[in-house]
Formats: structure tokens, C-alpha cells, sequence
């Protein structure tokens, strides 16, 4: 119960000794770099067994799924695909990818393009909720591991942080959109 309490009460990602202390830095510690890869591989696998409990997925696989069955590509592309996409929103918002937001992109997509064909497909309910449960942890774990090691946010995570400090921008770049169309 205290490391619970005590987990709450963190306010910043930790910072430690594997660390990069910049992250941007394009020359990071084996360490710090394993580390990354790691959580990465880790947070595809939690998708990826999220994927194939059959009981729910996060909102970004929905949206990857649902690209999937219209365009015929595989879960991993898709999932390539649309985090090629999120990063072009970067540009706009002056948001600077770095080495672990470009090996997000990739890691992760290519753990759920090789991992979903040899997990298991649980048939029975409570399996699949043992599935779910085990993926969320491993995300969770994953997730600690890539964003201690502070090489970058990923795609998503980036473009969040960019749409949170720019408000203003946008909304001027929104209403600048509507009165050219009407």
C-alpha cells in the first residue's frame, strides 16, 4: 500500500542513472539505449496481447484496426502508418522528434506485426480479462522503461505536448480556416 501511495504522489518521470540527461541527445548510453529498446519491445507486446485477447483495445489500436480492415495492410503498418502521420503534425507545432520518438514508431509497430501471430487468441472470457490484465501491466512497464530513459516522447505523446503548449496558434490557424471556407 505505501509504494502505491508513494507512486501516486511522483509528480515527473524519474530520473536515473541510465538516463539520457538530454532528449535530444543523439549519442546516448548503451545502457540508456537498451533500456528504450526494451520498454519499447515491451509496450508493443502489451498491445499486441491487448490485440489478440479480443476484449478491447486502446483508442490508437481501434484506429490502426479500423485502417486495417479498409485498406487490407496489417495491424503493425497501420500502426507504422499512422504514427508517420502524427509525426508530420509535429511540423506545425515546432514539436522536435528524438532518437527513442523515430525508434517508437518502428519498434513498436514491428513488435505487434510479428508478436500477434504467435500469441494466444483466448476463447473462453476470463482468459481473454487474464489477457488484457497481463497487457496493461506489460504496457505500463514498457511505457516506465521508454520514458525514464528520456531519449524523446513518442508520436502521440509528442503531439499531445505540442498541442498543450500552443493553444493560441491553433485556435488562430482554426478560425483563419473557417473564414476562408466560408
Amino acid at each position: 500500500m505505501k509504494l502505491f501511495s508513494h507512486t501516486l504522489s511522483i509528480k515527473k518521470i524519474p530520473k536515473v542513472t541510465w538516463s539520457s540527461e538530454d532528449a535530444f541527445n543523439l549519442k546516448p548510453k548503451p545502457l540508456t539505449l537498451i533500456f528504450l529498446v526494451f520498454g519499447l519491445f515491451l509496450f508493443g507486446l502489451g498491445e499486441s496481447l491487448l490485440i489478440t485477447s479480443g476484449a478491447g483495445v486502446g483508442p490508437y489500436t481501434v484506429l490502426a484496426q479500423g485502417i486495417s480492415n479498409l485498406t487490407g495492410w496489417s495491424i503493425g503498418l497501420s500502426t507504422f502508418v499512422i504514427s508517420i502521420f502524427v509525426l508530420l503534425m509535429w511540423i506545425p507545432l515546432k514539436q522536435k522528434p528524438g532518437m527513442g520518438t523515430i525508434l517508437n514508431a518502428f519498434i513498436i509497430a514491428l513488435t505487434i506485426e510479428f508478436s500477434v501471430y504467435y500469441l494466444p487468441y483466448p476463447e473462453t472470457y476470463p482468459m481473454q480479462i487474464l489477457q488484457v490484465v497481463v497487457g496493461v501491466l506489460i504496457i505500463g512497464i514498457g511505457s516506465g522503461f521508454y520514458l525514464i530513459a528520456n531519449l524523446g516522447a513518442g508520436p502521440r505523446d509528442g503531439l499531445m505536448i505540442g498541442l498543450q503548449k500552443r493553444p493560441t496558434y491553433l485556435f488562430i490557424q482554426f478560425v483563419q480556416s473557417l473564414k476562408s471556407v466560408l
